[in-house]
């Protein structure tokens, strides 16, 4: 029997946070797992790689990695170098102001940029770096080219709260204090990545969530290529919800979440929605919106036991199993 194909869509922790609980289902279900991932990050070190020598914003790619890296103690440490972020100037191990380059950096989107630079497609640059890590599935971006991501929020000047205004970049929107009404990409139609488009369409299940609603899941569905074959594909789709709102997505319920999802692509069907049961607040307004989307809710503690908002990756993996082996 084949392996169960999984394409996980997302960006930054919550695409790691899913990784890593699908990291947990391989024991029991024998998965071929592809992350595709956001490039519109324009933030910290990817920001300043980005602006500095062009190409794809490395860290969002990075975390993905790191989520799939196997578990031989060598190439754990090398997930560990690749997290390594080089010590402020104010620290006296940075080395003073020659070091001041290399600060705020980490290792890995160091490495993630000059594979790219060395092999002149990030494609083959990802894959050479998750050979590097034992990685136990591949990672992939959503467009060979990098996107910024584009919002109209209305509130964003707190002194004007009616008044709506263009927020540019992925930054400026995860900190947005005011409302999301609108998102685009520029440019307005990113060339898919083949290789992601193909997994998509071979796959068994698409997984969105958990993450950043605006900036990280959404971006996906505004790629045209990408969009048009989640639609198109044979899988099964599963939404996994977050636990809180995010600044972004601030004074949005959960079932405002998943009507965003139709809003953005209005063909999209969805078999499975997954939530925390003790997060999930109004669960009757949930399944409505879930059911809107042709999809089941289904409630399990996914969430880590500490009372932070956090999915614990083995618990949000025992709670895949019994969805993704169906009908196996």
């Amino acid at each position: 029997m084949r392996p169960v194909r999984v394409v996980a869509f997302g960006g930054g922790h919550g695409l790691s946070a899913s990784l890593r609980a699908l990291r947990h289902c391989v024991p029991e279900l024998d998965l071929d797992i592809t992350a595709v991932v956001t490039v519109g990050d324009d933030g910290g070190s990817s920001g300043r790689l980005r602006a500095e020598r062009g190409g794809l914003p490395p860290g969002d790619l990075r975390q993905a990695l790191v989520a799939l890296a196997g578990d031989h103690p060598a190439t754990q440490r090398t997930a560990g170098l690749f997290q390594h972020r080089f010590a402020t100037a104010a620290d006296p191990v940075a080395g003073g102001a020659a070091a001041d380059v290399l600060v705020g950096h980490a290792v890995g989107n160091l490495v993630l940029h000059g594979l790219m630079e060395l092999f002149g497609d990030p494609v083959a640059a990802l894959d050479h770096a998750g050979a590097m890590l034992g990685a136990v599935g591949r990672v992939l971006p959503m467009s060979r080219q990098p996107v910024n991501i584009v919002a109209r929020v209305r509130g964003a000047d707190p002194d004007r709260p009616d008044e709506a205004r263009t927020v540019r970049g992925q930054h400026q929107v995860a900190v947005t204090t005011g409302r999301v009404e609108a998102l685009r990409l520029t440019p307005v139609a990113p060339a898919a990545c083949a290789e992601a488009v193909a997994a998509v369409r071979r796959a068994d299940w698409l997984i969105f969530g958990p993450g950043s609603w605006y900036t990280s899941v959404l971006p996906h569905l505004l790629v045209p290529g990408l969009a048009d074959a989640i639609v198109s594909s044979p899988a099964r789709r599963l939404v996994t919800l977050n636990l809180v709102a995010e600044k972004e997505t601030l004074g949005l319920s959960l079932a405002d979440h998943l009507d965003t999802l139709r809003r953005y692509l209005s063909e999209l069907k969805v078999d499975m929605v997954l939530a925390d049961s003790k997060a999930v607040g109004d669960p009757v307004a949930v399944e409505g919106a879930a059911e809107s989307l042709g999809a089941r809710l289904v409630l399990a503690p996914i969430a880590v036991r500490d009372g932070t908002p956090r999915h614990d990756p083995a618990a949000l993996g025992a709670a895949l199993v019994p969805v993704l082996g169906a009908d196996r």
